[in-house]
């Protein structure tokens, strides 16, 4: 991984030549990394600019002031995170971390174009969206020119979960009914309404579903119910959806909506089968229902080829309401709810007015506008599709070279590597899984773990991610996962010496330790310790397979 200079410019700065602009964050962020250089001194040295406390201060105010239940990435040893550019992240130390992981930071971290048009519109004006703004009008015509035609009224709110929200209220109302389906390990939101419907954070064995609440198979062709090997598995896991309205029916309810993640990222970077969505929206449809495509991860041109996620599935898919968030802002907090002219309508019948004080201010929509000009003119829907296709041939030769990769599945640059202990039996390496994430962060690459069994590595970098990010990464990640597979079958072989039975490739005083440290429990909820959210101490494997 190449350090990011502003020495230069095209030399080592964040995009590299992805798209064949290698200067393009420009002198604004060359003066403004200088500034930093300066204000930090010497290697090792604080950078003040960036940093009130110390970071073990920081570490005591946290705990005393945030709530126990915000968890911080690598719990066990936290990174102190002070400033940003591109794809690279950097610690109140100078080190710099390759960034995997946000896909917040849509177009890249302080991305000059998106911070300058913010600044400008907020040295102007900001005020809440019930004056009348160019600003508002302006990004919803963008934005809906991006998407098929029956999709042009927008509802703006400023989190995905407001969205989601908003977006189960316009279904509700469309036809006066009640329940939801959704996907098993769904996540759509930390509101209540949304909590209700994401299986990802039911607590096992605490939580009753409601009665209104009906899930459906997860539509995994590589773990689920229906594989690979299936005939159609679209039309079997599509199936279970009319058997779950059918039953619905029987019992006297009616569906309002089926919700999805056009590709569900924490359920474990699921891409469905091809024409899944179809045959569900046709069965909802003649239900009364309507289909929600929830975009808030994977929207804005990250598959690379289609802007939307679910433009995907074809041209004869269209979902009734759109939802989207994370990268619309690039870190600012900015979301939407996009629906036909029909379904608002009946919205607004109800007679209750919508107002959302912040949703699509003058400040929020300049930077809206800034996002979608960065999409375009830096063709970062090409880069995805590029450097996605590099990674994913990439990974899959590293699949055929180790045994701990299952799966390696995604479109542009949403990608997951599913870790498994047996490439047979598929069974979830969620130990080792962990043990990787911690080791790639100790070689400056930051990547999380998810799924029901916290074993999929995920990737969904900011979309300026280059070939030779790639290229460092996969590098990376193999070199640890060759001294993972040494050290596991060096214990396996001296197991198997001395004819101890041994159900699993896994040490076994390791595992136990884990167990007892509360990192695999089956009966506690995966959710709760995901993406290296360690509870109290680095993933005991580290001890065992030193790397």
């Amino acid at each position: 991984m190449p350090p990011v200079t502003p020495d230069a410019p095209g030399e080592g700065t964040p995009r590299g030549t992805a798209a064949g602009k290698a200067g393009r964050w420009g002198s604004l962020a060359r003066q403004a990394l200088a500034g930093e250089r300066e204000s930090r001194g010497a290697p090792g040295s604080r950078a003040t600019m960036c940093e009130l406390y110390s970071k073990q201060d920081t570490l005591a105010l946290r705990r005393k002031h945030i709530g126990p239940s915000c968890k911080v990435f690598f719990a066990a040893d936290p990174i102190k995170i002070v400033r940003a550019q591109g794809q690279y992240m950097f610690d109140e130390r100078g080190e710099q971390y390759l960034d995997c992981i946000n896909n917040v930071a849509h177009v890249g971290h302080c991305h000059p174009e998106v911070v300058t048009a913010a600044l400008k519109q907020m040295e102007l004006l900001n005020t809440n969206s019930r004056f009348l703004h160019d600003n508002i009008v302006e990004y919803a015509r963008r934005l809906s020119a991006t998407l098929p035609e029956t999709l042009s009224v927008c509802y703006f709110t400023n989190s995905g979960s407001e969205a989601n929200d908003l977006a189960l209220r316009l279904a509700r109302q469309f036809r006066g009914h009640q329940d939801v389906i959704t996907l098993d390990h769904a996540y759509h939101g930390h509101l209540s309404s949304l909590i209700e419907i994401s299986p990802y954070k039911f607590r096992k064995g605490k939580d009753v579903k409601k009665e209104f609440v009906h899930v459906a198979p997860t539509p995994d062709t590589y773990r689920g119910k229906y594989r690979e090997d299936h005939a159609d598995p679209a039309g079997a896991y599509a199936d279970e959806v009319k058997k779950i309205i059918e039953e619905a029916h029987n019992s006297g309810r009616k569906i309002a909506a089926f919700i999805a993640e056009s590709m569900q990222s924490c359920g474990g970077q699921i891409i469905p089968p091809a024409g899944y969505f179809q045959k569900v929206a046709e069965y909802v449809h003649r239900a009364g229902g309507v289909f929600i495509a929830d975009e808030v991860q994977v929207g804005f041109g990250r598959v690379g080829k289609h802007f939307w996620s679910f433009q995907m599935h074809g041209e004869d898919f269209v979902p009734d309401i759109v939802t989207m968030g994370k990268p619309m802002g690039n870190g600012h907090p900015m979301a939407c709810v996009v629906t036909t002219k029909e379904i608002a309508e009946a919205f607004s019948s109800s007679g209750m007015e919508y107002f959302n004080t912040y949703g699509g201010n003058p400040v929020s929509s300049a930077i809206g506008l800034a996002v979608l000009n960065v999409i375009e003119s830096e063709d970062l829907q090409g880069n995805a599709t590029r450097v996605g296709d590099y990674l994913t041939e990439l990974l899959n030769k590293q699949k055929a070279k180790h045994t701990l990769i299952g799966d390696i599945r995604g479109i542009g640059l949403f990608i997951g590597i599913d870790l498994v202990k047996d490439q047979q039996k598929r069974t979830p390496a969620t130990d080792e899984a962990q043990h990787v994430i911690y080791k790639m962060k100790e070689k400056q690459v930051l990547l999380s773990a998810d799924g029901p069994h916290r074993n999929v590595l995920k990737i969904k970098p900011p979309m300026c991610f280059t070939e030779e990010d790639a290229k460092f990464m996969v590098d990376q990640l193999d070199e640890i996962l060759t001294v993972v597979e040494e050290a596991i079958g060096a214990r396996s072989e001296s197991v198997t010496s001395e004819n101890t039975p041994c159900r699993t490739k896994m040490p076994n005083e390791a595992h136990s330790e884990l167990l007892s440290e509360g990192t695999s429990d089956p009966r506690e909820n995966p959710s709760r310790k995901r993406n290296g959210l360690c509870t109290d101490k680095h993933s005991l494997l580290s001890k065992r397979l030193k790397t």
